[in-house]
C-alpha cells in the first residue's frame, strides 16, 4: 500500500482555451498538513476542486487513498471532509441539526453520529451552543461549525480552502490548535494567504503559480531558495568595497540607502562584520537583522505585483453538491 494519501500526475485543466493547471504532479504523505500557496488565480482552488471530485481534469490522474477521483468519485467522497471559503450551513437549523443532517448524508448510524457530533462540537468550542440556530452565530463561530461538519464523519482527508480568512486573531489561533491535534491521524490539505499560518501548521508546502508547482518542501527548504539571512546596515559610507577587501563570505546590495548583507547565519556573522567596518573607519547609524520568512520566499517566487482573480478560477462553494455518498 502506498505511503501517500494523494498522488496527482500531470494534471491539467483548461477553460475555453485558458490552461488553469499545467501538468501538476504532487505526492502528499498520509497524516501531514500539506500547504498549497499561490497568488490569486494561480490554480489553488481549481486543484482542490479536482481533488475533491467537484471538477474533472482534462488530462492526468489523481489517486486518493487508492481511488481514482474520476472513476471512483463516490468512494473518494466518503473519505474526505471539505471546508470551503464560504459558509453553507442552514441558518434555520440548530448546530446539532446541521451536523446530524450531514452525518445522515454519509450514512452514519444515529447513535454513532449523535456521540460524534457532541465530540466535534466540544472540539471546536461550540458544545454550549448546540441547540442554538446557526443564523445567530458570529462569523468565527460559523467557521468553527464548518470545521466541525467536515470532521463529523471522521474523514481520512480534510481539505481547507482559506479556512481562517476574515477571522479575528484569537479565533485563528484556536483553529490552528484544533488542526495541530489532527496531525498524524488525518491528512490535511490547506490553502492560505497567511504565511504565518502556513509556517506554523504545514509540514510540507507547495507553491503554485500560473498553474504550475514552482517549489516544494518544508519551511526551511523553501527559505533556502532565497538564501540566508540579511544584516541591514545604515551608513553614509560605502561599505561594499570594505567588505570585498575583507574577503568575508557574504553578498551585499544597497536599497533605499540601506546596505543589505546576506549571510548564512546573522547571529554568528554580525559581530565580525561590525568589527571589519569599525576598523575601516566606517560610520554606522543603524543595524538590524532580517531573517528570511515565507513571505520573502513567496514574493521571490511569484513576484510582488498584485493580481486580480482569474475569471476562470471560480468554484461552487456549496458543500451539499457533493451528493449522497452511501
Amino acid at each position: 500500500m502506498s505511503d501517500f494519501a494523494i498522488v496527482s500526475d500531470a494534471v491539467t485543466k483548461r477553460y475555453n482555451g485558458f490552461e488553469a493547471l499545467k501538468g501538476v504532479s504532487l505526492r502528499i504523505p498520509r497524516g501531514v498538513v500539506f500547504g498549497l500557496l499561490g497568488p490569486n488565480g494561480a490554480g489553488k482552488t481549481t486543484l482542490l476542486s479536482i481533488f475533491t471530485t467537484l471538477k474533472r481534469a482534462n488530462s492526468g490522474s489523481v489517486i486518493v487513498e487508492g481511488f481514482d477521483v474520476q472513476k471512483e468519485k463516490y468512494s473518494v467522497r466518503k473519505l474526505q471532509g471539505v471546508v470551503f471559503q464560504d459558509s453553507s450551513h442552514d441558518g434555520e437549523l440548530t448546530a446539532f441539526e446541521n451536523l446530524f443532517f450531514h452525518a445522515k448524508l454519509y450514512g452514519m448510524p444515529s447513535d454513532k453520529s449523535r456521540k460524534k457530533i457532541l465530540d466535534v462540537l466540544e472540539l471546536v468550542g461550540l458544545s454550549d451552543r448546540k441547540d442554538d440556530f446557526v443564523n445567530t452565530f458570529s462569523g468565527g463561530m460559523r467557521r468553527r461549525m464548518e470545521i466541525a461538519r467536515a470532521l463529523v464523519h471522521e474523514p481520512k482527508i480534510l481539505y481547507l480552502d482559506e479556512p481562517t480568512t476574515g477571522l479575528d486573531p484569537q479565533t485563528r489561533n484556536h483553529l490552528w490548535e484544533y488542526l495541530k491535534n489532527l496531525r498524524g491521524t488525518t491528512t490535511i490539505v490547506l490553502t492560505t494567504h497567511y504565511m504565518d499560518e502556513a509556517e506554523k501548521l504545514c509540514d510540507i508546502i507547495a507553491v503554485i503559480d500560473h498553474g504550475s508547482i514552482i517549489a516544494q518542501g518544508n519551511s526551511d527548504d523553501l527559505k533556502r531558495i532565497v538564501g540566508g539571512e540579511v544584516i541591514l546596515v545604515r551608513s553614509s559610507d560605502n561599505i561594499i568595497p570594505v567588505l570585498k577587501r575583507s574577503k568575508f563570505k557574504c553578498s551585499v546590495d544597497k536599497h533605499n540607502g540601506i546596505f543589505e548583507i546576506r549571510v548564512d547565519n546573522a547571529e554568528k556573522s554580525i559581530a565580525k562584520i561590525l568589527r571589519v567596518l569599525e576598523r575601516a573607519g566606517v560610520k554606522i547609524s543603524g543595524v538590524d537583522v532580517h531573517r528570511t520568512t515565507l513571505e520573502d520566499v513567496f514574493l521571490h517566487l511569484t513576484g510582488k505585483s498584485l493580481r486580480e482573480e482569474s475569471p476562470v478560477d471560480f468554484e461552487t462553494k456549496s458543500y451539499t453538491n457533493l451528493g449522497r455518498v452511501n
